[in-house]
């Protein structure tokens, strides 16, 4: 259903990439310095990923590869942009909590990675494997770990400007 109104109106996909990263930015600047709920947001948003690219469509299929190909988005590429989006959300999430983006950046290609492997080594999850899906995811991630870096930079910037006001008013 959500995927049906998507390939209608293509022109929203972006602006849903923004809503998502304007969400992620928000409750990032909310939740800074709670690592708890940081990571439970970043678990929280893995579970799209999960139930969008390893749960079984019902159907299967014949054979056991990845299709080899590289794409940039365009705003009418729904699918390409629907996996930017999907691993924005966790790697922000995840480098806040962390505060080591780099590592988020790399543990989210990686991840991305291998959902692709699986879906191109099980065949009965009838999900087919892309390298266009894994750079996409990728770029999700980069996207996710740079808005974590502004949202630790705001952040680290309220706490000092706090702290040189607190210590000019003493």
């Amino acid at each position: 259903m959500i995927t049906n109104f998507l390939l209608d109106h293509s022109a929203l996909v972006p602006v849903a990439i923004l809503l998502v990263a304007l969400v992620c930015a928000v409750l990032g600047l909310l939740c800074a310095g709670r690592r708890r709920i940081l990571w439970a947001l970043a678990g929280v948003s893995l579970v799209p990923v999960f139930a969008l690219t390893l749960v079984p469509t019902g159907r299967t299929i014949d054979e056991i590869g990845c299709t080899v190909q590289f794409s940039l988005p365009t705003l009418g590429a729904v699918e390409l942009l629907a996996n930017v989006a999907l691993f924005l959300p966790p790697a922000c999430f995840a480098a806040l909590a962390s505060r080591r983006p780099l590592t988020t950046l790399a543990a989210g290609s990686v991840l991305s990675a291998l959902v692709e492997a699986l879906q191109a080594v099980v065949p009965a999850i009838g999900r087919a494997c892309d390298t266009n899906d894994w750079l996409m995811n990728t770029i999700g991630a980069v996207l996710g770990v740079l808005l974590a870096a502004g949202t630790m930079w705001l952040v680290d910037r309220r706490a000092q400007s706090g702290s040189s006001t607190g210590a000019m008013s003493s």
